[in-house]
């Protein structure tokens, strides 16, 4: 890229974090869909819940842009508007549940729909490293698997969004972290969607970091989740970049972990899963005594390792060794989920 390119596409992106800045800011003036404190919530008063509108506008207004002017950058246009019709999908559906609270099981089955369009768009992972053993190509279980990864990945966001500045701090390292490794590998489409994603969740943070004067609601969490989890399917089929597939789910192995712990530990105990509560390990760790900006940046420098992991893990010689970058993190948190769980049992939290 040229420095006048370079300087273009940083222009852009300025220009986008600013557009999310007057975006929250009208939202939190003007657009009064309230979050109201109940017994699970971590905050003691209303506070506007509408923040992530700001993120899916910036998102779409910068990949409108993108598709009108810059031709050379996009990936298939049936797989551009599989994805885009399906993003605009999630966002309209978690915005209506933002205004209407309407139960999970509603929600899950438009989130199934939002999931099934961008199948029928083609876009499926069609193979997985297995360390040790190379690519095995997936076939027809390339559907039930891209199924879960996005389904799975939209609530997993949505399921950490619960403390001032958390889910949209990590969104803005996972995305930095993601918009760099693919430029280096090449990317032009993904490269610059990530920023837009970069663009729209800045300009939202600067009022979200605690204390919060504004949330994403789920307008915002399920859709850079959604979106996340497609992303990284496009990145590696369909960009020129080809990164792997295990980058996004490194960016984001925390929030995946706590999702998949919290679930399984719940199913086991025969606890209703699809109930709203304040047992994430997140949320356990603030119950403990600690306060959001601990919490916040306490992911967040997961997250930043997690980056420094993934450049590692695209630089490094071989594809079968890949998944061994996950072990470190791994390890860390069976420790740290022993560590939270333990404590909280002491403390009578669970």
């Amino acid at each position: 890229m040229t420095l006048s390119a370079f300087l273009t596409h940083l222009a852009f992106a300025f220009s986008l974090v600013i557009l999310s800045i007057v975006i929250t800011r009208l939202m939190i003036s003007r657009i009064r869909i309230l979050d109201i404190p109940n017994e699970r919530s971590s905050h003691d008063n209303p506070i506007p819940k509408s923040g992530g509108i700001a993120i899916v506008a910036t998102f779409f207004i910068g990949v409108v842009i993108v598709a009108i002017v810059a031709e050379t950058t996009m990936i298939n246009r049936v797989y551009f508007y599989g994805f885009a019709i399906s993003a605009l999908l999630i966002a309209a559906i978690s915005l209506y549940d933002d205004m209407k609270n309407k139960p999970f099981l509603m929600k899950l089955l438009t989130q199934i729909v939002a999931v099934a369009v961008v199948l029928a768009a083609g876009i499926v992972i069609d193979k997985i490293n297995i360390p040790f053993s190379g690519d095995v190509q997936l076939g027809w279980l390339g559907y039930p698997v891209s199924f879960l990864w996005i389904l799975g990945l939209t609530n997993a966001f949505n399921f950490m969004d619960g403390l001032d500045g958390l889910a949209g701090g990590v969104a803005l390292i996972a995305s930095l972290f993601f918009c760099a490794i693919t430029f280096l590998q090449g990317s032009l489409f993904v490269y610059i969607i990530s920023y837009t994603i970069i663009a729209g969740t800045m300009g939202f943070l600067i009022y979200n970091f605690p204390t919060a004067r504004i949330f994403m609601g789920d307008v915002g969490s399920a859709f850079l989740g959604f979106t996340f989890a497609v992303l990284a399917i496009v990145a590696a089929r369909y960009d020129r970049s080809h990164t792997s597939f295990f980058v996004m789910p490194l960016l984001l192995f925390h929030f995946i972990y706590d999702t998949a712990f919290t679930f399984s530990r719940r199913l086991l105990s025969r606890q209703k899963v699809t109930e709203a509560h304040r047992t994430h390990l997140y949320q356990l760790f603030q119950r403990l005594g600690y306060n959001h900006p601990t919490v916040a940046v306490f992911h967040y420098g997961l997250s930043l390792l997690q980056g420094v992991a993934a450049v590692l893990m695209v630089n490094a010689p071989g594809d079968s060794r890949r998944l061994l970058f996950f072990a470190p993190f791994i390890a860390v948190e069976v420790i740290y989920s022993y560590i939270i769980i333990k404590s909280a049992k002491k403390a009578g939290l669970l």
